[in-house]
């Protein structure tokens, strides 16, 4: 199945390199292409998109936006934000607004490629522990951090919330079984059905609504 990508970014250079990099994969291809957020918006009305490489500081609509109104659609595309700083505000932005994850605009291409097909398939990008580090330090800024718990988390089994608080820690699938002496299958069963219950797509999700929810704190744990 090819993947069909979307590049946004004002710089040229950058998108023809992207291109040629994509373009020299079997499994995927490159159907549109857009200079800022109002005209990666106007595309997508007519492209049909798997994933969207997003850069954050553009003219006219800036990345964090876009990709606030492309998620907000029904049945969106993985938007996968680019920024230049590892501990960026637009790359929490993003998270926020969305994305299912960041990556660094110098990259290694291989990395990229990895990180392209994973957001295809529905998996995070980033290592929950990188989202954490962004989460410690931008936290402050969410809303619903001085609330200790949120309606939405009543949804959850006792057994989810444990699952759902060391996601938020950064811990994989196989640390967690490791940790709640459980099976990784069973393991990744809770966090499929923690996605669902919450209406989440992403483990990126988890964390940042763990951050939001209060039941993880910034520098600490839940």
């Amino acid at each position: 199945m090819t993947i069909r990508v979307m590049l946004v970014d004002d710089q040229v250079l950058l998108r023809t390199g992207f291109r040629m990099v994509l373009a020299a994969q079997p499994d995927m291809e490159v159907v549109a292409e857009a200079g800022d957020g109002v005209e990666a918006l106007q595309e997508l009305r007519t492209a049909e998109v798997d994933v969207v490489l997003m850069d954050v500081r553009m003219p006219k609509l800036d990345g964090v936006e876009t990709t606030r109104r492309i998620c907000a659609d029904t049945d969106p595309p993985k938007v996968l934000i680019l920024t230049t700083f590892d501990l960026d505000e637009y790359a929490f932005s993003g998270l926020k607004a969305g994305a299912s994850g960041f990556m660094l605009k110098d990259v290694p291409p291989a990395e990229l490629l990895a990180a392209i097909r994973a957001v295809h398939s529905g998996d995070a990008v980033v290592a929950p522990s990188t989202t954490r580090r962004l989460l410690d330090r931008f936290a402050p800024m969410l809303p619903g951090t001085k609330q200790p718990q949120h309606k939405e988390l009543e949804r959850l089994t006792e057994r989810e919330r444990e699952v759902m608080v060391l996601v938020a820690q950064g811990l994989s699938n196989g640390e967690i079984a490791a940790r709640l002496v459980l099976s990784e299958a069973t393991v990744k069963t809770h966090v499929g059905r923690i996605l669902t219950k919450l209406g989440l797509r992403d483990r990126v999700q988890v964390v940042v609504l763990a951050y939001e929810t209060g039941l993880v704190r910034a520098g600490g744990h839940g």
